[in-house]
């Protein structure tokens, strides 16, 4: 399943969570024989039975976002070469100004927290500007060169909220500094750590995927399946992905042409929604909540945010499996194109030395 390791618990948990919301009398009354607690509504729900239990399985989110931010902080490697850099800021670059640019117009156009197809600039954003590190991981090391494979030291600075915090700042929504702080601290820190000592780095790496799965269910734990099975929820969570794949892709490649790049296998191979990008909106939340104490942002604005959470949560995870469908196909595209040109992407040269190689390269592409 495509991005299943992010959105397999996530729908079991808003499964789960959507049986628990109809209060089937038999399972409350088993409940209530077995000493669970009551909600503050007068309900028994096996989701909140108290303990370590519903501390993992249902209100772990934030914790588990924080650890997992810590630990993406942890690989971001300032120790990079030249070429590397220049791809990985050519590619991050593209991918977020396109992302802000739909943003700024949609909101521009629309209600930008509730507009056409239950679409928000929080999703937009958040869909648009983080990508899967993974799939870019493994298509540019099977397409791609060394460079194209060490730029994502630099697009790990999307992994997370920070991209999509900087846009609703922009955007015109209140975030005070210390807002960005609250949220970001965990990723500084990391980075610090892993740049000082190559065994944290290492050490830390699993973090980025062991914790995945558990926050995914976690916040699936908050949602319910009508949030998946509403046609506009549906249909904005596509617009998120064409506008991604889209957008993404012609931006990187006309970046990447000026700046006299051959091979197109990174920008396309980033064209994506991340998994991860799930638990982007959820973070937004938490910040707006520390922009509420602090008088920022008021409590309608506020709460405004917290229930489009669910919405954009639902169209971001759409938008993440469609992706993850389009951006292989994309690469393989561009590949076999490149190389009916002479242009071998997984080559340090990207050329041919030979007219006979470039014959036998060409026959392979047809």
């Amino acid at each position: 399943m495509p991005g299943g390791l992010m959105v397999v618990p996530l729908l079991l948990g808003t499964t789960l969570n959507t049986i628990d919301q109809m209060h089937i009398p038999f399972v409350m009354d088993i409940l209530k024989a077995l000493g669970a607690p009551e909600t503050e509504e007068g309900y028994y729900e096996f989701l909140q039975i108290g303990g370590f239990s519903q501390e993992l399985f249902k209100d772990s989110a934030l914790v588990l976002i924080a650890l997992f931010l810590f630990c993406v902080g942890s690989q971001m490697n300032l120790k990079i070469g030249g070429k590397a850099l220049k791809k990985g800021a050519l590619i991050t670059t593209s991918k977020y100004l396109g992302g802000l640019s739909v943003g700024m117009a949609y909101g521009f156009f629309f209600d930008p927290w509730s507009g056409i197809l239950g679409l928000s600039t929080l999703a937009i954003v958040a869909g648009m500007t983080n990508s899967n590190s993974g799939m870019y991981a493994a298509l540019t090391g099977q397409y791609g060169n060394r460079p194209d494979v060490g730029g994502l030291s630099i697009l790990a600075i999307n992994d997370g909220p920070f991209l999509t915090l900087v846009s609703l700042g922009i955007i015109g929504t209140a975030f005070p500094v210390i807002s960005f702080i609250a949220v970001l601290l965990p990723i500084g820190i990391g980075m610090i750590l892993g740049n000082l000592d190559p065994k944290i780095r290492e050490f830390l790496a699993p973090g980025e995927t062991i914790t995945i799965p558990f926050f995914a269910f976690s916040l699936g734990a908050g949602m319910n399946l009508a949030d998946f099975f509403n046609p506009a929820v549906l249909a904005g969570g596509l617009v998120i992905a064409v506008f991604t794949f889209v957008i993404s892709s012609i931006l990187g490649i006309l970046a990447f042409k000026f700046f006299k790049e051959k091979s197109y296998i990174g920008p396309i191979a980033e064209a994506s929604t991340a998994g991860n990008a799930t638990a982007t909106p959820a973070a937004v939340a938490s910040a707006a909540s520390v922009a509420v104490g602090s008088g920022a942002m008021t409590a309608a604005e506020y709460e405004v945010i917290q229930n489009i959470v669910p919405i954009a949560t639902a169209q971001i995870s759409i938008s993440t499996i469609t992706t993850s469908l389009l951006c292989p196909l994309g690469v393989i595209l561009i590949d076999r194109y490149q190389r009916k040109r002479g242009i071998i992407g997984n080559r340090e040269d990207l050329g041919i030395k030979n007219e006979k190689n470039r014959e036998e390269t060409k026959r392979e592409a047809n």
